[in-house]
């Protein structure tokens, strides 16, 4: 497994923007770096912040580390509709509807679920941009139900490491050589790349990456965040670009088990999917 030369350096929680700073005896976080679910929750309800002032966070943060600055590239695509949804969860947390544990929360997708909007579902290859979903997968549509911010999607190994055996891990022709956060000169690992780094780097709050073998659990591992890899079925593989139909899996990066917990909650299927052989059975 590859990885691309750089100057080492971490990355991991250094502030890109000034935002105001929620009082700490309410619980919410001193900055969103490192928030977890849950303080952002609390920042949110007790109006100590906005889900359109944390997708704003994240957004100027990707601009200053991903795709300035260090280049982390882990991000491969940002939602143009990311503001909006943000803006409606607000609107819907204002006349008291709060859809779940990720209201207002802002996600990323790794770029081979598909999202039924403006963006590309590609597998980080050329070969399918401009031919963008026509509907949400499983997850995605759980996602938006549930209030989430779909902030937009993550770098990954070129259709999820399965170009070949010998291909350099987190590298894709669309978003090219995704860096560890930690030490820019050393592997990310694969092929759920971009989901890991930008979990570990606070570009966003949590993140779906995708499992065949070890690609949730491999990166987690090397950006020192927490991967939960459900047992296949749990989590619908319904608009997912497939490997294999007995090993894929959907599952979360996050920052702390309690937050991955929490985005599984929101994911998995609690009854039988059509569009996923699995789940019929």
């Amino acid at each position: 497994m590859g990885a691309a030369a750089g100057a080492g350096a971490s990355l991991a929680g250094s502030p890109t923007a000034a935002y105001a700073a929620p009082d700490q005896n309410d619980q919410g976080p001193d900055n969103f770096n490192e928030a977890t679910i849950a303080q952002l929750q609390a920042a949110m309800a007790n109006r100590q912040t906005s889900a359109v002032e944390l997708t704003n966070f994240y957004l100027n943060r990707i601009q200053a580390i991903d795709e300035r600055g260090p280049h982390l590239n882990s991000v491969i695509e940002l939602n143009p509709d990311a503001l909006a949804m943000a803006q409606a969860a607000d609107a819907s947390r204002r006349r008291g509807r709060v859809l779940g544990p990720l209201h207002g929360i802002p996600v990323l997708l790794k770029d081979n679920i598909d999202t039924g909007d403006k963006m590309q579902t590609s597998a980080g290859s050329f070969a399918l941009v401009g031919q963008p979903a026509v509907r949400d997968s499983t997850v995605a549509a759980k996602l938006r139900a549930g209030g989430a911010v779909i902030l937009g999607k993550a770098n990954l190994s070129e259709w999820a490491n399965f170009r070949s055996f010998g291909s350099s891990s987190g590298w894709s022709g669309r978003g090219g050589q995704c860096n560890n956060p930690y030490a820019i000169d050393r592997n990310p690992c694969g092929s759920s790349s971009g989901s890991g780094a930008a979990v570990s780097a606070n570009l966003c709050a949590v993140a779906l990456a995708t499992e065949t073998d070890g690609s949730i659990v491999c990166p987690a591992h090397m950006s020192g965040v927490v991967g939960i890899k459900p047992t296949v079925g749990v989590t619908s593989r319904a608009g997912v670009v497939p490997i294999s139909h007995t090993q894929d899996t959907i599952g979360p990066h996050a920052r702390t088990v309690a937050d991955a917990a929490a985005v599984l909650t929101v994911i998995a299927s609690q009854t039988f999917d059509g569009r996923d052989p699995v789940r019929q059975a």
